[in-house]
């Protein structure tokens, strides 16, 4: 018996005893490896020595104060560390306490910003179809996940939406990838324009989408043209890397390799890493300067803003990840894992994809390669692979809807920044086999 309300009601998870490196244990001492990081989340794997002693220390020292009353040493300098190593004139940061959250915060700040500057009739955010920026209504609102946003949408403000940036499943035969980008670049400016670009706060949208449809990078241009639409109508562009973000890609933040900097950043998984529950926004100096000249307050809060254990933790992931130059790790290992996975399912006939940047890939799967046909969403072959992938010791994270939030299936992969090449090589064979054993027992 459980009392807990799981996210599936009618079955109780596994119990996670304990954990280590990349290895998750189960309550009858089973391993797993973890090769998702929960939700590429776990970027220095699990009970790093490093992070364990930042937190012991910093609950010896101080555990909770409110920031209506204090600050603390520890969230000052983590602040002062993110802000060190971001490009451009992100120099704002405000800490909530994990993704959706800092998207909530992301659009509040937006408004706010609009009213301080005279502009209050801005009051639209635009964002993609196929997207994810979180479960609160907020971020449901802007997100694009219909299977997630269908029970709620009466409770959801309106918001405009364009095609995803999804190369693989919208790429006409006669296009080039310019042209496919001009195309999209073209739909946003109409939108933009449909809407009134004088009533539109934000663009929001994943540098490289997650768990919607599976570790999807921009095309090449796409969002330096998302930011020159945003700078000729005065709209801001916010950047969720909640997933992608904090060195998954190869890069700190994903948005530097589009060479592109967004008004507004959310991040949150990497950012902690998993020990204590973080997010933050980062904001460009305008932005909160509006705010400072005029108000001189960000009208928002939560009881567990810069929690001094949390910072705490994320400032010791920070200091791992740069101390131990894990971000080149990241890119090397990154290439490995894409050439492991090209090799095991570029001839796979129901592999119809493979792509990522970094330790952040996905396989789209298929019933046909040629026409790029989906399997029948009543077969839920994403939910059998991951069974049979836990069955097997190994944690992926797939989902289903991939192509319209009905049809479609994929699997994220997102291990740790540790994973050796020996640790890779086997994650992906444990990977094929789930994938092949879910398909016979699909057929």
């Amino acid at each position: 018996m459980t009392h807990i309300i799981h996210r599936s009601l009618r079955h109780t998870p596994l119990v996670a005893a304990s954990s280590q490196g990349i290895h998750i244990i189960d309550a009858h001492n089973k391993k797993y490896i973890d090769a998702s990081g929960g939700a590429a989340v776990s970027c220095l794997g699990h009970a790093h020595p490093d992070v364990l002693s930042a937190m012991h220390a910093q609950i010896d020292k101080l555990a909770y104060a409110h920031t209506g009353f204090f600050t603390s040493e520890v969230t000052e300098a983590l602040a002062d560390h993110l802000i060190e190593h971001a490009p451009g004139d992100l120099s704002e940061v405000y800490f909530v306490s994990g993704g959706s959250e800092a998207v909530e915060a992301a659009l509040k700040l937006a408004r706010q910003y609009f009213l301080e500057i005279g502009q209050p009739e801005r009051t639209v955010f635009v964002s993609r179809k196929q997207s994810y920026h979180g479960n609160t209504l907020g971020a449901l609102a802007v997100g694009g996940n219909e299977w997630r946003r269908q029970p709620f949408a009466p409770l959801l403000m309106d918001v405009p939406r364009v095609s995803p940036c999804f190369e693989y499943r919208d790429r006409l035969a006669h296009e080039s990838q310019e042209d496919y980008t001009h195309r999209l670049l073209t739909e946003i400016e109409e939108t933009f324009i449909a809407t009134g670009p004088e009533r539109i706060i934000a663009f929001c949208a994943e540098t490289v989408v997650g768990a919607t449809t599976g570790a999807v990078p921009p095309t090449p241009g796409y969002l330096k043209g998302v930011r020159h639409l945003c700078d000729k109508y005065g709209i801001l562009y916010i950047a969720d890397e909640v997933m992608c973000g904090m060195g998954r890609t190869g890069t700190l933040y994903a948005f530097e390799q589009d060479e592109t900097l967004p008004d507004i950043v959310v991040i949150a998984k990497g950012l902690g890493g998993g020990y204590q529950p973080i997010g933050a926004l980062l904001a460009r100096s305008h932005v909160v300067d509006a705010l400072r000249q005029k108000s001189g307050m960000f009208q928002h809060g939560h009881t567990y803003l810069g929690h001094p254990i949390a910072s705490a933790a994320a400032l010791a992931v920070q200091r791992v990840i740069q101390r131990d130059q894990l971000l080149p790790q990241v890119r090397a290992r990154g290439a490995y894992l894409t050439d492991a996975l090209r090799a095991t399912f570029n001839d796979h006939p129901h592999v119809g994809d493979i792509r990522g940047r970094g330790l952040f890939m996905a396989v789209e799967l298929v019933k046909d390669r040629a026409s790029l046909q989906p399997f029948e969403h009543n077969k839920k072959l994403h939910a059998v692979i991951k069974q049979q992938a836990i069955q097997n010791g190994l944690l992926v994270y797939p989902m289903g809807g991939t192509i319209d939030g009905k049809s479609g299936d994929h699997v994220l992969v997102a291990p740790p920044f540790i994973v050796n090449e020996a640790e890779i090589d086997h994650i992906v064979a444990l990977l094929k086999q789930s994938i092949d054993e879910s398909l016979s027992l699909i057929a």
